[in-house]
């Protein structure tokens, strides 16, 4: 196992230790037909979604949005299997969802389980196609370099959380290799106390058909979004598994720092890697297995 430093702290802007160096070399590649195909089917996957999602109705736009990121996952060879319930939430009712971040991938994994308004860095919006969609799904963007900025973020996540959204957080605020994990901070969790709703933990892992981390899927350091896709691509199948974790009332914590570290140790139940502690491994809770694609 790679040795992983503590993460630095710039600011209230998290960083990872986690660089390409903490990636595996390349395994097993698919075929060069097979990599075009699943690149110009996640393309037309992404439009669909960037294209149908302003137009349609607000009853119509989660399921749109959910069929384009299942679409999204298979184009991109990755399967979804799901642990638990299929939604994180009643329609109608607000609830924070925190997970664990590896990469670009988490973030079609929430929609495809259910739609929400990703907390995420202003960078993303930038990004080719994929800010623009986040834009339109109601993405809350943050300037993690302004501290100034962090009350106003936490205001707007909880007047989104009380009007009944589903918002989705990864606490850890950068992308991690999966091997280490940085510690849940505590901001987010504030806005689920001050709307009063539940706090859902999610854990994220990525593996090989043959049940193996598939550590060359995390999107880390200085990579870029391209390299990272052409790993993904490149891998002849990637399995996600979502865990969805027993919700945590936000009245029933001491305060954010408790919501916090509760969030984190049930994630780490799963991942087998404590966040915030680093690389102690611990005993994954075995649970059972639903494979999204055959619902």
């Amino acid at each position: 196992m790679t040795e992983h430093p503590r993460a630095p702290f710039a600011g209230w802007a998290p960083t990872s230790p986690c660089t390409p160096d903490c990636l595996p070399d390349r395994g097993p590649v698919a075929s060069c037909v097979r990599i075009a195909v699943r690149a110009v089917a996640l393309i037309v996957s992404l439009l669909g979604a960037v294209l149908g999602t302003p137009v349609l109705p607000a009853r119509l736009r989660d399921r749109w949005l959910r069929v384009c990121s299942r679409a999204c996952l298979r184009s991109a060879g990755v399967r979804l299997r799901v642990v638990g319930s299929d939604r994180f939430t009643e329609p109608g009712s607000g609830v924070l969802v925190v997970a664990n971040h590896l990469s670009w991938i988490d973030v079609l994994v929430l929609d495809a389980v259910q739609p929400v308004r990703v907390l995420a860095k202003r960078e993303v919006r930038e990004w080719p196609v994929i800010g623009g969609l986040a834009a339109r799904t109601g993405a809350l963007f943050v300037d993690r370099a302004e501290l100034h900025a962090l009350p106003a973020t936490v205001a707007a996540t909880t007047d989104a959380l009380r009007a009944g959204a589903v918002v989705g957080v990864f606490p850890e605020g950068t992308t991690w290799c999966g091997s280490a994990a940085g510690r849940f901070h505590r901001a987010a969790f504030q806005a689920a106390i001050d709307a009063g709703v539940p706090v859902q933990p999610v854990a994220i892992t990525l593996r090989h058909a043959d049940g193996t981390i598939a550590g060359g899927a995390a999107f880390v350091g200085d990579q870029t979004l391209l390299d990272s896709l052409m790993r993904v691509l490149r891998m002849p199948e990637l399995v996600c598994e979502l865990t969805m974790l027993p919700s945590i009332p936000a009245g029933s914590a001491i305060d954010r720092r408790d919501l916090a570290r509760r969030a984190g140790e049930a994630v780490g139940g799963v991942t087998g890697v404590r966040h915030g502690i680093m690389p102690v491994l611990v005993e994954p809770v075995p649970v059972p297995v639903r494979d999204a694609a055959a619902a």
